[in-house]
């Protein structure tokens, strides 16, 4: 799926960012528009201001209100979750680099300008099922994001002429990475986005006194084999070795000897 830009910057620059971030022929519909609108809102526009901001970002006035719409629509049959200082609804999960789909996540699934055949919300059941509108169950255990929208897609062609679906990753349960040896706290921790190697044996706890800290390596499954990808731990924190604090992947164990 599309990776937004949610980097904090000041007001001002936030409401220019929004103004002109679709040009240039890189929008796509309908995601990047429904994401636009609910990350303006989530700065505090009022409506107006955003239908305003995104046709003259270069969206056109039409397929702005169905977005609205359909925006309305799911967030309001979810039930999302609500900030209870600011009353915006709780963002769309960003989903961590390689995820993949597991059991107990909750997906969206938007199927452009057919609202009888989305789903504001479904929890993947523990078989790795889950029920939609005309094309009943569906595996996604396993599937990426745009995988999962490839293969409704592909299904739902037999009903919907040109179907687009949009697949919206809005809580993910099962997602952890693991930490073993000379580690304060040793086990599994919960992959959160954007997370380095260093931030997760910081948040274990940090290295015991006997760590080998320039022995450590991440143990990553790529293509059903192991492959082993180092990491000095006094490199990385002296800057020395910036490339070797890579971003984790679920499943990825750090092994410390």
């Amino acid at each position: 799926m599309t990776v937004f830009v949610r980097k904090i910057l000041p007001f001002g620059a936030l409401i220019s960012m929004l103004t002109v971030w679709p040009a240039g022929g890189q929008q796509k519909t309908p995601r990047d528009l429904i994401q636009y609108i609910e990350d303006a809102k989530r700065l505090g526009l009022k409506e107006s201001e955003i239908r305003k901001n995104a046709v003259t970002a270069g969206w056109n006035k039409e397929l702005v209100a169905e977005a609205f719409a359909i925006v309305n629509y799911l967030s309001e049959s979810a039930g999302l979750p609500k900030d209870s200082s600011t009353g915006e609804l709780v963002k769309s999960v960003k989903p961590p680099e390689g995820y993949r789909i597991g059991a107990g996540d909750s997906l969206q699934i938007l199927v452009w300008k057919e609202p009888e055949a989305s789903v504001p919300t479904v929890v993947v059941r523990p078989d790795g099922k889950i029920t939609l509108p005309l094309i009943r169950e569906v595996d996604v255990v396993g599937l990426s994001p745009t995988e999962l929208e490839h293969s409704l897609t592909e299904k739902l062609s037999k009903f919907i002429r040109a179907a687009d679906v949009t697949v919206i990753v809005r809580g993910i349960t099962a997602q952890r990475i693991y930490l073993a040896g000379a580690v304060r706290k040793e086990g599994p921790l919960v992959l959160e986005s954007g997370m380095t190697a260093l931030q997760a044996i910081n948040m274990a706890g940090g290295l015991s006194d006997y760590a080998k800290k320039k022995k450590i390596y991440i143990l990553r499954k790529e293509n059903g084999r192991s492959v082993k990808l180092p990491f000095d731990y006094q490199a990385v924190i002296n800057g020395d070795r910036p490339e070797q604090n890579i971003l984790l992947r679920p499943n990825d164990m750090i092994v410390v000897p």
